[in-house]
Formats: structure tokens, sequence, C-alpha cells
């Protein structure tokens, strides 16, 4: 079992021998985020209880709660910003292929535009 590899530039970290961690998007944000909501999550329980076990506990629910919350937002975004690019891309060729015709969506009629001072 190889970390690093010299020879291989893609190698990363893999959690769990199936999450490439370095090549996921999100994946290596949800899984920081979910150490620091365990980590808050257990000390505040074990502050208030002084429940070690029990804060253990707690600790590693509040590790999946977080990573999973921060994975499914951040994919829910990412999936969002590439509706958004897509469109912009045809929005790009579309200008392309009608500017200076009939067509061109950004030139309006003359009628449409306000005649002199008002």
């Amino acid at each position: 079992f190889k970390w690093f590899s010299p020879s291989s530039k893609h190698a990363g970290l893999r959690l769990l021998g199936i999450l490439d961690v370095q090549n996921t998007p999100c994946a290596r944000e949800a899984i920081l985020h979910g150490a620091g909501g365990s980590v808050a999550a257990g000390l505040l329980y074990f502050l208030a209880t002084s429940r070690v076990k029990r804060s253990f506990d707690v600790g590693f629910a509040g590790f999946m709660v977080t990573t999973l919350g921060s994975w499914f937002y951040c994919r829910m975004n990412n999936a969002k910003l590439r509706v958004q690019q897509r469109l912009i891309q045809e929005g790009i060729k579309n200008k392309v292929v009608y500017e200076g015709t009939v067509m061109d969506p950004t030139k309006k009629g003359k009628a449409e535009a306000p005649s002199g001072p008002s």
C-alpha cells in the first residue's frame, strides 16, 4: 500500500481505498469540515456532560453529519455552476453565430428606442 509514488504524478490519498480525496471534487473540503465539526461537537458535549465515551460518539456523529452536509452543499453548488457555465457558453456561441445578422439578439429595432428628448 503506497501513499505516494514518485513515478505517478496523479497518485493521491485514498480514503478507505475507494475515495481518491485529491482528485474528487469537494472531498478534501468536506473531510476538513467534518474534522472540525467532529472536534467541536465532541468537545462541546464533553464540556457539558464530562462523559468521555458519549463525547466520542457525539464527535463521530458530528463528523458524519458535517462531512455529508458539506459534501452535498459543495456538489450542489458545483452542479449549479456547471449549468450556468453551459448557458453562458451557448450564449457566447450564439452571439458569434448571429452577430451582424438580422437575427442578432443584441440589435434592437429603432422603433423600440425612444427618439429625441422627452
